[in-house]
């Protein structure tokens, strides 16, 4: 692995060719914050992917890639006044560096947390300390729905709002799947808002399973699309139509593609 010296120089490199490409490329000299939030999206989504995957070599790339965007923005501040709100890298730098020190007391001062669900409370109390009004101003609004569902009930999770186990937690889902099945039983206009009561239950009971929803229903996406796949060329290397096929035919090629894809 590389020296800390290495590791500076190669930070260093960066920065001296985003001040190149800043003056000299006309695609980068156009860019804005806003041109660039939706690429950074991207990027961090190809980080996801890779890491999924398992595959180290494209997590190292893509880490590249976004670290070149938190450079990006931070050529971006560099080029505003100071007096309008200009700020340059190493300021980033400094700000994570002291919330870091501040948010973990536990190493920095004397306050005690040996596992890390203390972490984790510690932490939030601390915001509130800094100056939120909620543990919740975190939470990015435009977070997808799922992924917000889960970062909220961990978050009120931090300062003791949270159920004592997950026994508890299943039976809130059971109930609240009771709840849906009655509306939709009744056919009313509340079917929407009970599935969703039913879906943040369900995020809920992951919490206590250790297991990020999110990454979960990712993998099963990529599973049924792998064996949907499968299920196409059987179907196609008999020579039949899919799409004139009665579903029973279709499972049968279904559990065959179980079988051979996993």
């Amino acid at each position: 692995m590389h020296t800390r010296e290495e590791k500076l120089e190669a930070f260093g490199r960066l920065l001296d060719i985003m001040d190149n490409l800043r003056e000299k490329c006309p695609w980068d000299r156009k860019q804005t914050f806003e041109s660039l939030r939706h690429l950074t999206i991207e990027e961090t989504y190809e980080l996801a992917d890779a890491i999924l995957d398992g595959d180290l070599d494209e997590i190292k790339k893509e880490t590249g890639d976004i670290l070149l965007h938190m450079v990006f923005y931070g050529k971006l501040g560099e080029e505003m006044p100071r007096d309008k709100g200009g700020w340059d890298i190493a300021d980033s730098l400094n700000f994570i560096s002291d919330k870091l020190i501040s948010r973990h007391p536990h190493i920095y001062a004397d306050v005690e947390a040996n596992d890390e669900e203390t972490v984790k409370a510690n932490w939030e109390k601390l915001k509130l300390k800094e100056g939120k009004k909620s543990v919740l101003e975190g939470v990015p609004k435009s977070l997808p729905s799922l992924v917000k569902a889960y970062r909220i009930q961990d978050k009120v999770r931090g300062v003791g709002f949270d159920w004592d186990n997950a026994g508890q937690v299943l039976e809130k889902l059971n109930e609240e799947l009771r709840e849906l099945q009655t509306e939709v039983d009744a056919k009313s206009d509340r079917i929407a808002d009970e599935f969703g009561d039913a879906m943040f239950a369900l995020i809920n009971y992951s919490r206590f399973l250790d297991i990020n929803p999110d990454e979960a229903l990712e993998r099963t996406n990529r599973r049924f699309i792998e064996r949907f796949k499968n299920l196409e060329q059987n179907i196609a290397l008999d020579g039949k139509d899919l799409g004139q096929m009665p579903l029973e035919e279709m499972e049968l090629y279904w559990q065959k593609a179980k079988k051979e894809v996993g």
